[in-house]
């Protein structure tokens, strides 16, 4: 891993963890205050808010073996990805504040946050859900001969649903070119996962459906990197579906209103002991870039999200006409 490598991947993930500090104090209805010195508290979140706060080098890792024009699928906790995969930070605050200049006009919110310009195919508030979709992204991309391949992110929670197998046994049965990427932050909304996961998880469940597949510490970027990067060579190079399990953290509650009291203090006093940004910062001290350097780095994540915060409080909202877009007609042709 060479500084510059490094350094970009540090870049995302400074971004994504300004981004989620940001929503989450407008979700609070508190003070957004960055480390450029801007401040905006005239602006909240609309809706249920899930934060990927700690969880970053997995987006991170894996996004950068991605281009633009592969496919995505998220979970309810997406804003990573879809920093990660190149959606506009500026646009996607304003879908969190639901207004008319956000991705998805203000309807999507926090939830199903989507960018289809970058292969973003949406975050969605059911769990195991994302599968079927990204499965059927990949089949389509079979079917049509493409060379884009897929990438599926899921949280531990969703091994334990239907759509789990069923959506690696069809991608096995038809060799797609997809990579799944199960980013276990340990909790399944409240409770722990080993208090409701048999056997012995994740990767082993791929295993025996014929599906290779890697552990890797989802809290350090450069393992991420170069597992991603091994595993997804390997979907374009048509040897069908690869599996990453990445064991990370959620250093936040289930939402953004959660004190997690759930879980005890000196288990998240230990995770924040290798908070992914901590972890990268020291390596990237190793390799000779400066404090300075990194420093500069996460004031330009917070300034770039202030503008966001700032775009997304003076953008408008959605004109009553909107509400009779985007909406399938069934035929009724009357109101009930």
């Amino acid at each position: 891993m060479n500084s510059q490598r490094l350094l970009s991947l540090y870049r995302t993930m400074a971004r994504i963890r300004s981004f989620e500090n940001a929503a989450e104090s407008a979700s609070r209805g508190g003070v957004a205050v960055f480390g450029s010195g801007a401040v905006s508290d005239a602006a909240r979140v609309r809706g249920p808010l899930h934060l990927s706060t700690g969880q970053e080098a997995v987006a991170a890792g894996v996004c950068a073996s991605l281009t633009r024009g592969d496919y995505l699928t998220s979970t309810h906790r997406g804003h990573g990805h879809s920093i990660a995969k190149g959606a506009d930070p500026r646009a996607m605050m304003c879908e969190l504040f639901g207004k008319s200049t956000g991705t998805n006009g203000g309807k999507g919110g926090s939830m199903h946050i989507a960018d289809f310009s970058v292969g973003m195919l949406g975050a969605n508030g059911v769990v195991a859900a994302g599968i079927p979709i990204a499965v059927g992204a990949a089949h389509a991309i079979r079917i049509r001969g493409g060379q884009e391949i897929v990438a599926c992110f899921f949280g531990d929670g969703a091994i334990n649903r239907g759509p789990f197998l069923e959506g690696l046994n069809w991608s096995r049965v038809f060799n797609l070119p997809l990579l799944f990427v199960c980013e276990d932050n340990c909790y399944s909304a409240t409770t722990a996962t080993g208090a409701m996961t048999g056997g012995d998880g994740a990767a082993a469940r791929a295993g025996s459906i014929g599906i290779p597949a890697e552990v890797v510490d989802g809290n350090d970027v450069i393992a991420v990197d170069e597992a991603a990067a091994a595993l997804a060579a390997r979907v374009r190079g048509g040897a069908g579906p690869q599996f990453l399990h990445c064991i990370t953290y959620r250093i936040k509650g289930h939402v953004s209103v959660d004190a997690a009291a759930y879980r005890a203090s000196a288990e998240l006093e230990q995770a924040l002991e290798r908070d992914p940004l901590g972890l990268a910062e020291q390596r990237l001290a190793a390799l000779g870039v400066g404090a300075d350097e990194i420093e500069r780095v996460q004031l330009d994540a917070d300034a770039e999200v202030a503008a966001a915060v700032a775009a997304a409080d003076a953008a408008p909202w959605p004109s009553e006409a909107a509400a009779y877009t985007d909406v399938q007609d069934c035929g009724a042709g009357r109101w009930r």
